[in-house]
């Protein structure tokens, strides 16, 4: 069973694992029905939400769960209220439904590196067993804390489901939609001044592929998975070739509201304190121990999905971004 379907990686996710000839049922749920093509995956249309989520998996047999439903921004949730409630109360409700099916031998958990948040005062890597420095007030480096803790909870609880937690760099590519993407996809890109952050990313097909792994293979533990190296947001932007405007911190804010009403990208503060700061994960266990190596590097990923970008209107974002330092000025 996978969750999240109606969102375009969870949909890859359970298509990756029905093409498995070793996988005999994949069923996806989520509470309204995916846009892309299923396949061979049956959509039931549930809401995690819901305890009625144990009659799903109890009537369904399920013995694997692929939790993929996690929200990153609040506008795709409909609010921050309704992302927290999809991504904390959702996790509670399938972790309960979980530990009341003895049939549930497996539990694989899409989850962050957000988990580890973002400051002046971060390490040079991040390892599993560090405890993050800095974690914002809200958003989805909140939730993702929240959300490990009760995996970890129904791991004590069930000692005798193979439980993986796969902290995931952002994912990027050409088919991935996502607040990062869109943020490197505005045809004039906004900058904190006076900082550089550090970024890995992860190739959403090496995601897919890192999902399929840990659900064939009995792999329990927390993993961090990104591609090898890193990139500076300023190289990053050098290889778009587009202008950068570099804000003051102040305004950061103003400018990430004006460019969410236009539709452009979802930021939420969690992500301008990345895009300021960075994350940067060590992937040793990832090899090691998990026993995955991605296909693409961080700058390779980054690249192929600079192919895909296309041009765009710079002086609609160039009129956006002058109306967010207005804001201050006034």
């Amino acid at each position: 069973m996978v969750t999240g379907v109606s969102r375009d990686a969870g949909a890859r996710c359970a298509r990756r694992l029905a093409d498995d000839p070793s996988i005999g049922t994949v069923l996806g749920i989520d509470v309204v029905p995916p846009r892309a093509e299923l396949g061979r995956v049956r959509f039931v249309r549930a809401d995690i939400r819901n305890p009625v989520i144990a009659k799903v998996i109890a009537a369904e047999g399920v013995d694997t769960v692929v939790h993929t439903g996690v929200v990153a921004t609040p506008g795709s949730a409909g609010g921050r209220s309704s992302m927290k409630e999809i991504n904390v109360i959702g996790t509670m409700q399938l972790l309960a439904a979980c530990q009341k099916a003895p049939g549930v031998a497996k539990l694989v958990v899409k989850s962050s590196t957000t988990v580890y948040g973002a400051g002046p005062r971060d390490p040079a890597m991040f390892t599993e067993e560090m405890a993050p420095r800095a974690i914002a007030q809200t958003g989805l480096s909140k939730d993702a804390v929240e959300v490990e803790g009760y995996v970890r909870g129904f791991a004590r609880r069930r000692p005798d489901v193979c439980v993986t937690t796969l902290r995931m760099a952002n994912w990027i590519g050409p088919k991935t939609d996502s607040p990062m993407t869109r943020y490197f996809g505005l045809p004039v890109v906004p900058t904190v001044f006076g900082y550089d952050a550090r970024l890995q990313f992860l190739h959403e097909d090496d995601g897919i592929e890192a999902i399929h792994h840990a659900t064939v293979n009995e792999i329990p533990g927390t993993f961090n998975l990104a591609g090898d190296g890193v990139l500076a947001l300023s190289q990053a932007i050098r290889r778009l070739g587009r202008p950068v405007v570099r804000l003051p911190s102040f305004t950061a804010s103003s400018t990430a509201a004006a460019v969410r009403r236009a539709r452009l990208a979802d930021f939420s503060p969690d992500q301008i304190t990345f895009l300021t700061y960075g994350r940067v994960v060590d992937t040793t266990r990832m090899r090691s121990d998990f026993g995955f190596e991605p296909q693409f590097t961080t700058a390779e990923a980054f690249e192929e999905f600079r192919q895909s970008l296309g041009p765009g209107a710079a002086t609609q974002v160039t009129s956006l971004l002058t109306s967010g330092l207005g804001a201050f000025r006034g």
